[in-house]
Formats: structure tokens, C-alpha cells, sequence
């Protein structure tokens, strides 16, 4: 019978960089010191690699139904996640809120700052030239790109991560949730609305 046969792709073998060379090097090194072990690693990378846009999910789900957990997170929202049982380390982390007034975007015009202990890896178009110079400059436009398409007495505000400071955005709660329960309601969370390039997600119509 005849093989499917599948496009030859070429192996991805390249010689390492310095920086590749370096880690793999101090890695050993702590290892035959005693300082971590082979296995302290690995199950932090797969800790690192479990990270993902639920559990920002979950901390606004929590901010909807739960005043005082809001009010804490929009205080320090790094303390507020930890308090959830999300480690974010020594990162200061800024929650800020949309409003029928108000809209907030955030960007990193330098890099990539991103808040990945609790969104996970940050999307491409978020780390490109493009969305990192044009956000500040015109942030309608691009929003409007990404389907966003806010009313003119809507202000837009754009927020600049840093190295050691992070934003996530509390979207607007969806009409017609009420009496949703928080992991209900995470499910209408996506990435896209704690960056604010999108709102959160419409109930489903019944």
C-alpha cells in the first residue's frame, strides 16, 4: 500500500549561542554543587510552562463577584494574586480597571514585560515593532484592528510595562451575568481583554 509521505523539513540543528552556552554551563555547575538538582529544574520549567491566561482569569472572575478581593487587587494586585495562591515573585504588578468611560491598553514599548506568571507567554504580535511603536501613537487605530471599535467620549489609555512593573487589565463584566458563578464567569476572561485589545467574551445566547 502506499505511504503518506510528509514534506521534508530540514533538522533544526544550529550551533549554540554564547548565551545558550552559559546557561547550560552554570546549570551544571549548580548541580554538581549541590545548589539544585536535575529534577528542581525540570519541574520548575514545567511549572513555568503551566502558566497560562486562566489563572488571570480566575483573579478577574474573583474581582467581579467579590468586592473586597477588587478593591485589594486594584490596591496591589500583586499581593491580591498571591493571596489567590499565584506566585509572582518580587513583580510589582498594576491591575487597571475599564469603565464605560474609560479604557485601558497595555504595551511594552522597550521589549516584551509581560506578566506571564499569570497570563503565560505573552502572544507574538504583543513582543513586534509594530505593536510596541504604534499603541502609543495612535492606540485607536490598533485597537480597531483587533476589532475593538470604542466610542469617541471613551478615553483610551495606554500603559507602558517595565521590567519590574506589569499591568493587567480588569475588563468590564459582560451585561447579563448576573448570579454567574466565578468559574462561570472566568470563562468569558480571555488574554486579549487583560492586554485590552478586546473585551471580554458575550454570555452565550440561551
Amino acid at each position: 500500500m502506499p505511504h503518506d509521505h510528509h514534506p521534508h523539513r530540514p533538522d533544526d540543528d544550529h550551533a549554540l549561542t554564547y548565551a545558550q552556552q552559559m546557561e547550560i554551563a552554570v546549570r551544571e555547575l549548580l548541580i554538581a554543587k549541590g545548589v539544585t538538582t536535575a529534577a528542581e529544574i525540570t519541574a520548575q520549567i514545567a511549572a513555568m510552562d503551566a502558566r497560562s491566561p486562566a489563572n488571570g482569569a480566575a483573579v478577574v472572575a474573583r474581582a467581579w463577584t467579590d468586592r473586597d478581593f477588587r478593591a485589594a487587587l486594584l490596591e496591589d494586585a500583586a499581593e491580591a494574586s498571591r493571596a489567590m495562591g499565584f506566585d509572582l515573585g518580587p513583580l510589582r504588578l498594576i491591575a487597571v480597571e475599564n469603565t464605560a468611560e474609560v479604557h485601558n491598553v497595555i504595551v511594552c514599548t522597550l521589549c516584551s514585560c509581560y506578566p506571564r506568571n499569570l497570563l503565560g507567554l505573552p502572544p507574538d504580535w504583543y513582543k513586534s515593532r509594530a505593536y510596541r511603536s504604534r499603541t502609543v501613537k495612535e492606540p485607536r487605530k490598533v485597537l480597531s484592528e483587533f476589532g475593538l471599535h470604542l466610542p469617541e467620549d471613551v478615553q483610551v489609555r495606554v500603559h507602558d510595562s517595565t521590567a519590574d512593573m506589569r499591568y493587567i487589565v480588569i475588563p468590564q463584566r459582560p451585561a447579563g451575568t448576573d448570579g454567574w458563578s466565578a468559574k462561570d464567569l472566568a470563562a468569558l476572561v480571555t488574554r486579549d481583554s487583560m492586554i485590552g485589545t478586546a473585551q471580554a467574551k458575550a454570555p452565550p445566547v440561551l
